[in-house]
């Protein structure tokens, strides 16, 4: 998958569920910074929370994930 495909890959936003092309915008995969704020929060507040230890099983299948920026590192501005 090339990056325009990613760029123009219709999903739904993780926190409300509104569809569009958020891998383009620039809170994807969430459609705005609001819903992506509320997640955020909902991890701090650990309402989401991962179930069990992490192996590398788990990332086996990291390299099918669209293309994009790094949301471990911080951009340049």
């Amino acid at each position: 998958m090339g990056m325009d495909e990613a760029t123009t890959l219709v999903v739904r936003c993780p926190q409300c569920g509104r569809r569009g092309t958020w891998f383009a915008a620039e809170w994807g995969p969430f459609c705005s910074k609001r819903c992506r704020l509320v997640d955020l929060g909902q991890w701090f507040n650990e309402e989401h929370r991962i179930s069990r230890p992490l192996n590398a099983a788990d990332f086996a299948d990291m390299d099918d994930l669209p293309p994009g920026i790094d949301p471990d590192r911080p951009t340049e501005d």
